[in-house]
């Protein structure tokens, strides 16, 4: 499950379904592959097209649209080794509703949906602010690939590293995947809403240890919220690779 594309028709495995993609590419030879020039003359369809192959209202289409957007670009660049999984966290929600999307883009479906906590001062039920500096305890904006799992004092644990200078101190922040009590309908109905994290983005015991599975060692991870600060100086969220993308 978990492979670097090695062959052309690996690398374009997510699109292969969608003929108005055009690529433009050069192979080398047997074992070497550059990673493909994407013209993106019908993005805004490509993407329609996945968004409502998902049926899923809960997933903004602004955050999908902008988690796919980085998605392929990083693809592009070959800073991406799980291509199977996109997960998108719209901290744009409300913390006690589904805001943690796990897209399976191989299926195009929804494999996972659920609550995810936001950093305790980043807000209440809203996450309102968003910080990369240590002892913050906010949630970071931004794309992340997902890294190594270990055990540690919350038990199964995803590693995540940064791919922005608006989560660039993921690693000495330790800021993880991890799961938590404070995350359950149970604590929602009897503080609220959602308990809050140090800057992680907790998550249910329910079905925990599937995720990680599926989502470790190279998978694109976004975290998503409609700061223009955020995206005017992303150069991935801020990608465009046609006229009116961001429309």
């Amino acid at each position: 499950m978990h492979k670097k594309p090695i062959l052309l028709t690996l690398v374009l495995s997510l699109f292969l379904n969608f003929n108005s993609f055009s690529l433009s590419y050069h192979i080398s030879g047997p074992s070497e592959v550059h990673p493909p020039k994407v013209i993106l003359d019908d993005f805004a369809s490509y993407s329609k097209d996945l968004y409502e192959a998902l049926d899923e209202p809960a997933l903004n289409y602004k955050a999908f649209v902008t988690a796919l957007k980085g998605f392929v670009k990083l693809q592009m660049e070959d800073k991406i080794q799980n291509t199977e999984y996109l997960t998108v966290i719209d901290m744009s929600r409300s913390a006690n509703d589904h805001r943690f999307f796990v897209i399976n883009l191989s299926e195009k479906k929804i494999e996972h949906k659920s609550v995810v906590a936001h950093g305790r001062n980043s807000g209440g039920e809203f996450a309102r602010h968003f910080s990369n500096k240590e002892g913050s305890f906010k949630t970071s904006l931004g794309f992340y690939r997902t890294a190594e799992t270990y055990h540690g004092k919350h038990g199964l644990s995803l590693r995540l590293d940064g791919l922005e200078n608006s989560n660039s101190n993921a690693r000495d922040r330790a800021i993880v995947i991890h799961a938590a009590d404070y995350v359950s309908q149970h604590f929602i109905e009897k503080f609220g809403r959602l308990g809050r994290s140090l800057g992680c983005p907790s998550l249910p015991k329910e079905g925990y240890d599937q995720i990680v599975e599926r989502i470790k060692e190279g998978t694109v991870l976004f975290i998503y919220y409609p700061e223009e600060q955020y995206l005017s100086n992303s150069s991935i969220a801020n990608h465009k690779f046609t006229e009116g993308i961001n429309g």
